[in-house]
């Protein structure tokens, strides 16, 4: 096991493995609104940075904290690694490696007995993209590829095809985003159709959003919460797209007839536990 600030040239071997460079920046105790309340985080902070030579992972502990940090499995063909957080007494693994035109950093579920990289793809594919799959007969290498007959993916969305919707035609609407609850940059679909959804409150304190019974709740016991900025939308709604889905991180791709919009399972893990699918 490898404890940051004892063995980084160790972390720094493997991530140059898969082409990557990484960086130690200790930082103080994040703080941030988590239902209302104003909480520090002691954690591991992972991210991209950018400097001259290009795109680096920062890995970021928290001062005063001595976190454990491993690699459990380096692709170096696929350019992807799976890496160990232990602290406070829990376990985060995080897939880290280079997605068409940049690297990034993914969470995997706690609830996924994980150990490769091939493992912590699968773990992130939804059971949507899991059931179409198995109905299609996909099997191999070719389950975790970003295109097969079951799903067409751009970063963190799956798309899984569904010929058969029924479409309301007066409900389709042009250019419009993909977005998760956390923010960054949204993805955009060239024609969008959404079905159902629970309506909810959306605010900096509430990123996951409230019913409207807990909205008025909240605006009866603080008087300054109507001042807060308020957003109504959707939260897990069906989301159907078709034609071209743009990102600038991401190629264009084109869906011929609608499919199914589905997040991965990045939000069911512990690191990502207050990202939500709001659209």
């Amino acid at each position: 096991m490898v404890c940051l600030g004892v063995n980084t040239y160790l972390l720094t071997s493997k991530f140059e493995r898969i082409g990557a460079r990484v960086k130690f920046l200790s930082i103080p105790p994040r703080r941030q609104w988590i239902n209302s309340t104003f909480i520090t985080q002691y954690t591991v902070r992972l991210n991209i940075g950018h400097d001259r030579a290009g795109e680096f992972f920062e890995i970021s502990p928290t001062i005063g904290q001595s976190p454990s940090i491993d690699v459990l499995d380096i692709q170096p063909s696929d350019r992807h690694l799976l890496l160990l957080i232990r602290e406070e007494g829990a376990k985060s693994k995080f897939l880290c490696g280079h997605d068409e035109r940049h690297w990034f950093v993914a969470g995997i579920p706690e609830s996924a007995p994980v150990g490769t990289v091939r493992q912590a793809k699968e773990a992130l594919q939804p059971t949507l993209v899991k059931s179409a799959l198995a109905r299609v007969g996909v099997s191999g290498k070719s389950r975790i590829r970003r295109k097969n007959a079951a799903f067409i993916r751009q970063g963190e969305w799956f798309f899984v095809p569904n010929p058969n919707l029924f479409v309301d035609h007066a409900r389709v609407r042009r250019n419009e985003p993909l977005i998760r609850g956390i923010g960054g940059k949204p993805h955009w679909a060239e024609y969008c159709y959404r079905i159902g959804g629970e309506t909810v409150y959306v605010s900096n304190r509430y990123p996951n959003g409230v019913t409207e019974l807990q909205y008025r709740a909240i605006l009866s016991s603080n008087a300054n919460a109507n001042k807060w900025p308020w957003k109504i939308m959707k939260r897990n709604p069906g989301v159907y797209v078709r034609g071209r889905i743009r990102h600038p991180d991401h190629a264009t791709i084109t869906l011929h007839g609608w499919h199914q919009v589905v997040m991965n399972t990045e939000n069911q893990s512990r690191a990502m536990r207050n990202v939500a699918f709001l659209d």
